[in-house]
C-alpha cells in the first residue's frame, strides 16, 4: 500500500470520527492529539488532514479516487466502521455515513454488511453477567476522611496476575494485522474495569466505565484511531498469513501502546474502587499518567510473551475473546 492510499484510509477514518457531529472540545483535542503524535512517525501530515477534515476542505469522493486496489478499499471501510464502533454501537449518523462510504467505494455489499455486523458484535457484547449496557452511573459522592477501603474479593496477587494478563492480550492484539484486533482491545479494557469494580463490591454499567476511561484521558475513538493509524502506517494493517510474522518485531518496537495503557488502566481501577472511588479527577489523571510511564518501561520485559500470543490468535477468535474477556 502507497503513502497516497495510507493518506487516504486516514483521511476517511478523521470523517468517520466526526460523521456523528456530537464530539466535544476535548474528544477534538484528542483527536487532533492523535494526529499530531502520528504525523511524528511518519512522512503524512496528518495534523493538516485532521483540519482539512474539520474544516470541511476534503470530500468522500475525492479521497476513496485515491484507493485504486480492491484491498485498500476494503480497508479503508473496514477501519471506518471500527472508527464508528470504538465508542460503542452506531447512531443514525454514523450509518448513515458508512452507507454513503460503502457504495461510494464500490465494495461487495454483503461483504461489508457481515463485517459491520461482526464489528457490532463487539462494540455490544455485554460487559459481565447481568451488566448494564446503557445508563450511566451518576458520579460518585466524595468518601469522608477515614473511609474504610472496599476490600475485593481477588488477593492482591490474583488482581496483579488478571491486570497483567489482560495487558499481554491487548498488546498481543495489537500486533495483529486485522482490523477487528485493533478494536476488540477497548472493549476487553472496559470488561477488566468492570471485573476490578465488581470485585470491590461496585456493578458497573458501560457509561460509568466510559466516564472513567475519560477521566484518565483514555478516549475511545481516539484511542482506537492512535493504535490502527500506527498499524497502518507501519505497514501491518491488513497483511495476511506471513506478514505477521514479519512484522512482529518492527510493530512491537514501534508502538506497544495497548500493554501499557491497559496495566496502566487496570491498576489505576485498583486503587480507584478499593478506595470508594473517592479520588478526585485530577488526582486520577496524574496517577494515570505515572503509572503509564512505569508501564511503557516494563513492555519490553513481556514483548516476548506478547509475540508468543499474538501467534496463537486470529480473526476467527476475535470475538470469541472478547465474549469471554
Amino acid at each position: 500500500m502507497n503513502e497516497q492510499e495510507q493518506q487516504a484510509i486516514l483521511t476517511l477514518c478523521l470523517m468517520a470520527a466526526f460523521a456523528d457531529g456530537h464530539k466535544n472540545e476535548s474528544e477534538r483535542a484528542e483527536l487532533k492529539r492523535i494526529a499530531d503524535a502520528l504525523a511524528s512517525e511518519g512522512s503524512i501530515n496528518l495534523a493538516a488532514l485532521y483540519q482539512d477534515v474539520l474544516l470541511k476542505r476534503v470530500s468522500m469522493a475525492s479521497t476513496v479516487a485515491a484507493l485504486t486496489t480492491p484491498n485498500a478499499r476494503q480497508l479503508a471501510f473496514e477501519m471506518a466502521v471500527c472508527v464508528c464502533d470504538a465508542d460503542g454501537v452506531q447512531s443514525a449518523a454514523e450509518q448513515a455515513f458508512l452507507a454513503d462510504l460503502q457504495s461510494a467505494l464500490a465494495i461487495d455489499l454483503q461483504q461489508s454488511a457481515a463485517y459491520s455486523r461482526q464489528a457490532e458484535t463487539i462494540a455490544a457484547l455485554p460487559l459481565g453477567a447481568g451488566a448494564s449496557g446503557s445508563t450511566p452511573l451518576p458520579p460518585p459522592a466524595p468518601a469522608p476522611l477515614g473511609a474504610v477501603e472496599h476490600a475485593s474479593t481477588l488477593s492482591e496477587a490474583e488482581m496483579d496476575k488478571m491486570i497483567l494478563n489482560a495487558a499481554i492480550l491487548n498488546g498481543a492484539l495489537e500486533l495483529l494485522p486485522e482490523s477487528l484486533s485493533t478494536m476488540a482491545i477497548i472493549p476487553l479494557q472496559m470488561k477488566l474495569v468492570y471485573r476490578i469494580g465488581k470485585s470491590h463490591g461496585f456493578e458497573l454499567d458501560r457509561g460509568h466505565i466510559k466516564d472513567f476511561l475519560a477521566t484518565l484521558g483514555v478516549g475511545l475513538t481516539s484511542q482506537y484511531l492512535e493504535q490502527a493509524g500506527r498499524k497502518l502506517l507501519g505497514g501491518l494493517l491488513g497483511k495476511v498469513g506471513g506478514g505477521l510474522l514479519r512484522g512482529l518485531g518492527k510493530q512491537a518496537v514501534s508502538s506497544g501502546m495497548s500493554f501499557a495503557s491497559t496495566y496502566a488502566l487496570g491498576h489505576i481501577a485498583k486503587r480507584y474502587y478499593a478506595g470508594g472511588r473517592s479520588f478526585s479527577a485530577p488526582m486520577l489523571r496524574t496517577a494515570f499518567d505515572d503509572m503509564l510511564g512505569e508501564a511503557k518501561g516494563l513492555q519490553g520485559r513481556y514483548l516476548p510473551e506478547m509475540q508468543a500470543k499474538a501467534r496463537t490468535l486470529d480473526t476467527a477468535q476475535i470475538i470469541e475473546l472478547v465474549r469471554q474477556g
